[in-house]
């Protein structure tokens, strides 16, 4: 099977999947390059509400496909920066669903989205320092933002692997479940996420990640969108809102 990303949407849910199974859905060049443009194509799609990363069967990522960096040049970091990026600026929200090994370029899309539920034995790292690569500054501002300086060096500096309870802990894992129990949980809380006011958390999602110059564009926005009258009239006739923030 060739390395590929799988996507598709259902009841506002999209679903991007991270296939390469024969080396345990590491990302090929392709598929880095392919990515932006994915997500690209959900940020446009009306339907969608919530954006849930996973991987084919078993694994999450297991890093970058290595055989590509025997090539000249950094193509490769460079296009997975680009990825990593797109998806730290998808507006709307997104859950990484781990279960397996979350290494290296995996550990990178993981923390680049919203939130990361994991499934015990989950194991985490970011290798670098195996391989005398320069991890990206922009990726290692957003891993040390996520867990603190100190858990940030020690995953840079050895290279070793976190298990899951350890990242749930250090605030790498926002919610850990037991085998067989992610899929269901992550369906939930993504259901969950579709019904809310997408207004409300494409705002709280900039203001989160440190944007300071969208007070007045945010307040034009609520103003306009008529989330709020619906969110307090549900409340009132003790209903489920209709928001349509986005439609």
């Amino acid at each position: 099977m060739e390395p590929q990303l799988k996507d598709s949407v259902t009841d506002g849910i999209a679903t991007v999947v991270i296939s390469n199974p024969a080396k345990r859905n590491a990302m090929s060049v392709g598929m880095w390059r392919a990515l932006p443009a994915v997500l690209e194509r959900l940020v446009a799609d009306p339907a969608v509400r919530v954006l849930v990363l996973t991987g084919e069967g078993d694994t999450f990522c297991a890093g970058a496909d290595i055989s590509a960096l025997r090539e000249p040049g950094d193509e490769q970091q460079t296009l997975a920066v680009r990825a990593e990026e797109a998806l730290a600026a998808f507006p709307k929200p997104t859950v990484a669903a781990v279960r397996g090994f979350c290494v290296g370029g995996g550990s990178q899309l993981a923390a680049a989205c919203d939130l990361r539920f994991a499934e015990e034995g989950a194991r985490f790292g970011i290798t670098p320092s195996k391989l005398g690569i320069v991890y990206p500054s922009s990726s290692t501002r957003r891993l040390t933002a996520l867990v603190g300086p100190s858990t940030a060096k020690y995953l840079l500096f050895s290279g070793e692997l976190m298990d899951a309870e350890r990242a749930l802990r250090t605030g790498f894992v926002d919610e850990l479940h037991p085998a067989g129990a992610l899929d269901k949980r992550v369906a939930e809380f993504a259901r969950l996420l579709a019904s809310r006011s997408l207004l409300t958390q494409a705002a709280a999602k900039e203001f989160a990640d440190g944007r300071r110059d969208r007070d007045a564009h945010w307040a034009e926005q609520a103003r306009g969108s008529g989330d709020t009258a619906e969110g307090v009239a549900a409340f009132l006739e003790r209903r489920a809102p209709r928001f349509t923030y986005g439609l």
